[in-house]
């Protein structure tokens, strides 16, 4: 019998797989589908909140651990798995800040690299921008992931030490006088005195018999990417909640929506139109790009998009880690480790209070 189960393998499945495994632990991780081909693999992988400022402190916490973590943690996930997540300082160019008077006194509050900037300054971060004569905030410490890579990386990284079950759909969480007892697949029952959900989106119809059952919500997000040469856009541009990310090999991810359509990924032509336009808008040497891939991931929204770590209250041995929104791969890191932490009832590395399921998000 494992010393936890661990239900859901996308990044925080997986990572707080390996925080436990390198505690000890005997850990199973249960996956629905495929490892890391949810909303893990189909985000941008930038390692900051988007308009960060905006934020509740919790979030910030999370968020400012990580990204202290992340160059040592790719570094180890390319080591481990021969698999490079393309960590890089892209610096993030966000344009047109209606809030900016908050972003720079939040910048200073938390000692973070926050510049406001003018619509010729914004060029000079990247020439090849077209900024309709807006300025903005420059946050030149901001750095990105390759998705798809990190969650590869990850996979490997835990691949010799944990058991993984994929194409294990869980029907029921077994418990017996309010206490854990494991979850059933089908017919099969697997048995622990520890079960983490870490299920992203799919968590709150787990926990939906709960007493607490967690507001966790899917929402859709639709991305294209366009097939160019390396150097037509060199930072992360941020505007109106869109957002254009350089890969290292010259492709330029454009996302996304904000979809409240339940479990449907759909793409649509008309949103592709849209985001290339955008693109195209913001760096006019695109227009040439062709669209490469579109797809939709379904992120796990939440209260303030705080995510919940910790306990069920009612339920004893069960916890859940979820509820990250568009951020599961910035607060990862944290994250895993807040839930280990807990779990093994060691000092955690934040104040758990905030994420708890039954705190205020509102």
């Amino acid at each position: 019998m494992s010393d936890c189960l661990i239900i859901g393998g996308g990044i925080i499945g997986m990572l707080t797989a390996h925080e436990l495994s390198q505690a000890g632990m005997r850990i199973t991780l249960i996956e629905r589908r495929e490892t890391g081909r949810e909303s893990s693999w189909a985000g941008g992988g930038i390692v900051s909140p988007l308009y960060p400022w905006r934020y509740a402190d919790a979030v910030t916490a999370l968020a400012t651990w990580s990204q202290q973590r992340y160059p040592a943690l790719a570094a180890a996930l390319h080591q481990e798995s021969g698999i490079d997540p393309e960590y890089q300082r892209s610096g993030l160019l966000v344009l047109e800040v209606e809030d900016k008077t908050q972003a720079l006194s939040w910048g200073k509050r938390h000692a973070i690299a926050l510049h406001s900037c003018t619509a010729d300054e914004a060029v000079s971060y990247d020439t090849g921008l077209k900024t309709g004569g807006r300025g903005g905030i420059w946050m030149p410490e901001v750095a990105q992931v390759r998705n798809p890579r990190l969650v590869k990386a990850a996979r490997l990284a835990i691949d010799h030490n944990i058991n993984i079950l994929e194409e294990h759909e869980i029907t029921e969480l077994i418990s017996h006088n309010g206490k854990i007892q494991g979850v059933r697949v089908g017919t099969t029952k697997i048995e622990s005195e520890r079960v983490i959900i870490c299920a992203g989106a799919w968590s709150q119809k787990l926990l939906a018999e709960t007493a607490i059952p967690p507001a966790i919500e899917p929402v859709k997000g639709q991305m294209i990417l366009l097939k160019t040469n390396p150097g037509r856009v060199n930072r992360i541009l941020l505007h109106n909640q869109r957002y254009l990310i350089p890969r290292l090999d010259g492709r330029v991810l454009v996302g996304s929506t904000l979809e409240h359509k339940g479990f449907d990924k759909t793409t649509t032509t008309e949103t592709q139109k849209e985001l290339r336009q955008f693109a195209c808008d913001h760096y006019p040497a695109l227009a040439d790009a062709p669209v490469e891939h579109h797809w939709a991931g379904l992120r796990p929204g939440s209260p303030q998009g705080i995510p919940f770590i910790g306990p069920v209250p009612g339920m004893e041995g069960l916890y859940l880690n979820a509820g990250h929104y568009r951020n599961g791969v910035v607060l990862g890191p944290a994250s895993a480790r807040l839930m280990a932490d807990l779990v093994l009832q060691r000092e955690p590395i934040l104040d758990p209070a905030p994420y708890a399921l039954d705190a205020a998000r509102e």
